[in-house]
């Protein structure tokens, strides 16, 4: 994934994200969040090369929410959210911190998380997805109830279905094997809709600019 980060994307860092982000060989250019779990040494090197903006502790948003609004501030085409963590909790909320009312004007919302891809599309708004052939996808609806949901080129398509809050009726669908660099096509009318996902990865093609931001392991 990082070798997938063009040269010209804005990397902001979240917290102890700065850590894993320069060891990885990133140089962040803002440091965003509460500071409680980044290092001496990564707080030093913030200080010298990047713009730090630092929030109190006691808050009642979480480093994630923090980093994704500041980056909306910037306007961009897309943005893309890297991370991971051992703790479920800080895990839905960071993936669920991309379904925030304050980032429906950012056209492509996507994420990586522990290796898993992640597409997130606002209503009403509609995503072509170039996904893997044969691979598997799943609609969750995390945010609330989904309506209008149209899905083409996989195995069970769906005619503007209604998906309720975490249920099973867009999990484990499958992408069509024949549409060979064919996309999927996702529509909903309301609601905001998560989808886990495998990219068609070609290793010849030219990476896509997405503001990125490196791994948080403690999105709090």
């Amino acid at each position: 994934m990082v070798d997938d980060i063009p040269d010209e994307a804005i990397i902001l860092a979240v917290d102890g994200g700065l850590d894993h982000a320069l060891v990885a060989g990133l140089a962040p250019s803002g440091l965003i969040g509460d500071l409680d779990s980044v290092t001496a040494a990564g707080l030093a090197w913030a200080e010298e090369y990047a713009t730090i903006s630092r929030h109190p502790t006691d808050k009642n948003h979480t480093d994630t929410e923090l980093a994704l609004a500041f980056a909306a501030d910037m306007d961009p085409a897309r943005l893309t959210l890297v991370g991971g963590g051992d703790r479920l909790d800080h895990s839905l909320a960071a993936i669920g911190a991309l379904g925030h009312e304050v980032l429906t004007s950012i056209p492509r919302l996507d994420g990586w998380w522990d290796g898993q891809h992640i597409d997130v599309v606002h209503g009403p708004g509609q995503l072509e997805l170039d996904l893997a052939p044969g691979s598997t996808l799943s609609l969750l609806g995390l945010h609330g109830p989904c309506a209008g949901v149209t899905i083409t080129g996989v195995r069970w398509p769906l005619t503007d279905a209604d998906i309720a809050p975490l249920v099973g009726l867009g999990v484990s669908n499958e992408v069509d094997a024949n549409e060979v660099g064919g996309p999927v096509s996702v529509r909903l009318s309301t609601g905001v809709l998560t989808i886990f996902d495998v990219p068609n990865i070609d290793p010849t093609a030219p990476s896509v600019q997405s503001p990125a931001i490196p791994p948080a392991r403690n999105p709090s």
